[in-house]
């Protein structure tokens, strides 16, 4: 049975209304990976999230602003993993742990179908594409912010042109896993692995 609004105390509203919008939006990435963007109607979404639609309309105007909300969702967690990376004991490590989340569709980390869904949707739609700019650059500039920072802070101690340089790569190479782990899910581990620590011995070695 759909779930409609109920009334409170302000504080109990504000908290209810951050767990509606949590609901909607991952019974937003659901239908768009299981139907694809322009497949997946908001009837569709409310469905999911067991809401009637009316009630979803009071917290996202449309399927757009649907996406732009999960963008930055995701532009948020993808954050936090980043600021993680300072204390990573092992970088190598903790990115093969991340593919093997893609792989696996784990929910711990982001949605490999999603992320692709949504990139493609930005080629057509340009308020979208202009999301995902800013996203993309603001999580390369704290990428190239870690790069740039001194080892004693965890950083990598590289210089200014060097650590955008490494950000963009980071991020290729990145990009270039996810999409492995979903047109390849059947790569041994350890050769994945192996690829990983060859390539970040070599981003990273002095000259």
């Amino acid at each position: 049975m759909p779930i409609e609004e109920t009334t409170g105390t302000p504080t109990r509203q504000a908290e209810k209304a951050r767990l509606q919008r949590e609901r909607i939006l991952k019974a937003a990435e659901t239908c768009f990976v299981k139907h694809g963007f322009h497949a997946a109607a908001m009837a569709q979404i409310a469905e999911t999230a067991a809401m009637s639609p009316g009630l979803i309309y009071r917290y996202f105007e449309n399927k757009h602003a649907i996406v732009l909300a999960i963008i930055e969702q995701q532009l948020e967690e993808v954050s936090a993993d980043i600021r993680d990376l300072y204390h990573a004991p092992d970088l190598a490590q903790a990115i093969f742990e991340d593919y093997l989340g893609w792989r696996d569709a784990s929910p711990a980390v982001m949605s490999a179908p999603l992320f692709f869904e949504i990139t493609a949707e930005s080629t057509r739609d340009p308020r979208i594409a202009e999301a995902l700019r800013i996203s993309d650059q603001r999580l390369r500039d704290q990428v190239i912010e870690w790069l740039a920072a001194p080892v004693t802070a965890g950083g990598k101690g590289l210089p200014a042109p060097l650590a955008e340089s490494h950000a963009l790569a980071l991020a290729c190479f990145i990009e270039g896993l996810i999409t492995r782990a979903l047109r390849s899910p059947d790569l041994p581990p350890e050769q994945v692995k192996a690829t990983i620590d060859d390539f970040l011995a070599r981003l990273f070695e002095r000259p």
